[in-house]
């Protein structure tokens, strides 16, 4: 911790949303270099997404019948996770990964791993090796990009007529319907629809043939794109998901007045509920110290004088202090007594955190919990 304060820098944060292609966007964007090349954010603590990728990977091996010859690229490979669960169906595999300490940790466990961005250079330099991926992956890496057409001319360039890009992205169906303001970070350049896939698309030799919805990140959707000529045919569930979308309103700006509403009252109610609880002499710590975190605390105006400590297993994290508001991470394994309340604010996790906490909940513990709506959970809302 020593030295943090003195050398944290602080950056401005605004969304918009693009009234021409509705693209929700950041406004405010930082060099690459300075969020990706040191980046804390390791996949493999987290449980609920290993099981994820695993039956993922194992629906696209089967749906669209991968073999021992195919080759499946990774971009944003991170710790290897995903491409683990490839291997394992003997599978070849490559990480993209500009982090050189995480794809280290990639390459130890037998994946060959570039330490590069993903772009349209990286996609040529591939190329020129004769590299031909049957599949390609960005599990939330595609709303972490500041120029998608580059990113997507890479991965044109380095398709064949069979090949298949696999996306994950936050919904932003799902984001203003339950209030999830803390996904704006400086990482998250956007978030995405359907609809704005489908008219970013126009420009590119792509087309969604598949797309499937998740509980994943508060949120999310998986959508399967292959080469427009290719046989590959639509699924109509893509136009009725961009029609979900029409319908709930995203191509309005009420929509995004209201949503802005709706997220103050909930940082507003949530410091006003903690100062009470202060007055109260209640222990209240964080659980968890995801990214996005350090949006809501700085938004609400939250520090260490209300929230004690944020618990964390990811060793990256684990001694560091919270962005703008200096809230300490220390290792929820080395608690030695816990608090009246946890704030999650790995909100998303809330099914795992319930059952890795019953006996706290069970003892008298309590959650809170943000989103949709800030509430209060206890061992009554145990299954």
């Amino acid at each position: 911790m020593p030295g943090q304060v003195e050398a944290e820098q602080l950056y401005p944060l605004r969304m918009g949303v693009c009234e021409f292609c509705w693209q929700v966007q950041l406004l405010d964007h930082l060099e690459k270099t300075t969020l990706f090349e040191d980046h804390p954010y390791l996949t493999g603590t987290n449980i609920p997404i290993v099981a994820h990728f695993k039956a993922l990977a194992d629906k696209l091996s089967n749906r669209y019948s991968l073999s021992n010859d195919d080759l499946v690229i990774d971009i944003g490979c991170n710790d290897g996770t995903l491409l683990d669960q490839f291997k394992t169906q003997n599978l070849s595999t490559l990480g993209v990964e500009p982090s050189s300490r995480i794809s280290a940790i990639a390459q130890a466990k037998g994946h060959v791993v570039a330490n590069v961005f993903w772009g349209s250079k990286t996609a040529a330099s591939l190329k020129s090796l004769g590299i031909k991926p049957k599949l390609i992956t960005a599990m939330s890496v595609f709303y972490h990009v500041s120029d998608l057409h580059d990113f997507l001319n890479g991965v044109e360039l380095l398709m064949g007529p069979d090949s298949l890009f696999v996306i994950q992205a936050v919904s932003l169906l799902s984001l203003l319907s339950k209030n999830q303001f803390d996904h704006f970070y400086h990482e998250h350049t956007c978030i995405h629809s359907s609809s704005s896939l489908l008219n970013m698309l126009e420009d590119h030799e792509l087309k969604i043939i598949d797309i499937e919805d998740f509980d994943v990140h508060g949120g999310s959707f998986v959508a399967t794109l292959a080469h427009r000529k290719s046989a590959y045919p639509v699924d109509p569930n893509v136009n009725e998901h961009a029609e979900r979308e029409l319908k709930a309103g995203l191509k309005t700006l009420a929509t995004y007045e209201s949503f802005g509403k709706r997220a103050k009252d909930i940082a507003i109610h949530l410091k006003a509920m903690l100062v009470d609880l202060n007055a109260q002499k209640k222990r209240v710590f964080g659980l968890g110290a995801p990214l996005k975190s350090s949006t809501f605390l700085n938004f609400a105006g939250i520090d260490n004088s209300l929230i004690e400590c944020l618990t964390e297993v990811n060793p990256f994290k684990i001694g560091k202090l919270s962005p703008g508001k200096h809230i300490p991470v220390v290792d929820e394994r080395t608690l030695t007594e816990e608090p009246d309340y946890y704030v999650v604010f790995a909100w998303n996790y809330l099914d795992f955190f319930m059952e890795k906490k019953r006996r706290y909940l069970e003892d008298g513990g309590k959650f809170i919990v943000p989103f949709p709506k800030l509430r209060v959970v206890s061992s009554d809302d145990l299954s």
